[in-house]
């Protein structure tokens, strides 16, 4: 009995290794967003099309020391796209940043200022920013959580409120991604 078992889990680890495919970030945002390839999609991508997505960011992880896996949708969006064959030209993104997430686009100081650790999303936002990707801290929110101007990121742009920027991205043909 004990053989068997041990065959089928060995049967199970060898299907694993050989079914089983590694995520890799790139080309877009080197050091977040991986993503796996998916090889022969039914569904096939429009390469030939514009992608512009605007994600609906209001969760983070409760622990003050772990990325918000919602901001990293923004580089798995373009990395898996790219990946796809979609020209970087063709790829728009935003983040619209509220609620929970507000602490998130903090610098390292004002971060740890309040939370006493560094801010573990500065260096994918940074990514993100330079990926030309909007990011948007609705200032309802900021206001809220009393967070200056002077205590984000540099590059986060603070609209009137995140209703507002989902309005005006939608306006301008961005689509919705809320998780």
């Amino acid at each position: 009995m004990k053989s068997i078992r041990n065959s089928l889990i060995l049967s199970i680890i060898l299907l694993n290794l050989s079914f089983g495919q590694e995520k890799a970030s790139g080309p877009i945002i080197k050091d977040f967003g991986e993503v796996f390839k998916v090889e022969k999609p039914d569904f096939k991508v429009a390469t030939t099309q514009e992608f512009k997505a605007v994600f609906d960011v209001g969760n983070s992880p409760k622990e003050h020391t772990k990325i918000n896996p919602y901001i990293e949708t923004g580089a798995r969006f373009l990395n898996m796209h790219a990946q796809a064959g979609v020209p970087v030209n063709q790829l728009k993104a935003a983040l619209v940043i509220h609620g929970a997430a507000t602490k998130d686009v903090l610098t390292d100081a004002a971060y740890k200022k309040k939370y006493g650790t560094k801010n573990p999303n500065l260096e994918l936002i940074k990514a993100l920013l330079t990926a030309d990707v909007q990011v948007i801290l609705c200032g309802q929110s900021a206001n809220s959580w009393k967070i200056e101007k002077t205590e984000m990121i540099n590059g986060v742009q603070l609209s009137l409120s995140a209703m507002t920027a989902l309005v005006l991205l939608q306006n301008d043909d961005y689509r919705l991604i809320k998780f």
